[in-house]
């Protein structure tokens, strides 16, 4: 049986690298992904609406995104949303389609995305290292309490930062793919 503690470290910091996951699934990387529009919200009967549902977001190349509203009145709006985000793209539109063509990115745009990839990281290990911290804390209360004996915490801790450097290895692990994708040309 999974000790309460245990269990309760792995949850947290799964939805800690999940998170993570995600945020970096959102990096611009030089290729075209749709995850990318969907911070982007267009203008929807004064309802702020996410892009991926007003239209359908497709890979046309490698470089190039298509967006075919449901809609084609939605065209100007959504172009016009996609102008003021902060993806650095001008899109194009035909009178049908939107498309986003990514422009190769320098060596330097590349290091950057690298370092913020890097930072989102970090943060990650923080979030992580911060569970372990509360879960240890736990520990030591119920072992003040006399719920737990000096071994049964020792055992425990031990087991907290097995899950622990597992997780930070996980994150290592997706930083690296990360940083493959960011660099490849």
């Amino acid at each position: 049986m999974v000790n309460p503690f245990i269990k309760e470290a792995k949850e947290k910091m799964k939805k800690s690298l999940e998170k993570i996951e995600e945020e970096l699934k959102k990096m611009r990387t030089g290729k075209a992904s749709p995850a990318l529009l969907e911070e982007i919200k267009v203008d929807y009967y004064g309802v702020p609406t996410p892009v991926n549902q007003l239209a359908t977001v497709s890979v046309a190349e490698e470089r190039t995104l298509v967006i075919k509203p449901w809609d084609k009145s939605l065209l100007p709006a959504i172009e016009k949303a996609i102008i003021a985000s902060d993806l650095g793209l001008t899109p194009m539109n035909d009178g049908n389609v939107i498309r986003l063509v990514f422009p190769s990115p320098t060596t330097e745009q590349r290091e950057k995305w690298v370092k913020k990839a890097k930072e989102i990281v970090e943060e990650g290990k923080i979030a992580i290292r911060n569970i372990r911290r509360d879960i240890l804390k736990k520990i030591k209360e119920e072992q003040k309490n006399g719920s737990i004996s000096e071994d049964d915490a020792k055992r425990l801790e031990n087991e907290v930062q097995k899950v622990t450097d597992e997780f930070i290895e996980k994150l290592d692990e997706v930083f690296e793919l990360k940083r493959k994708e960011i660099m490849e040309f």
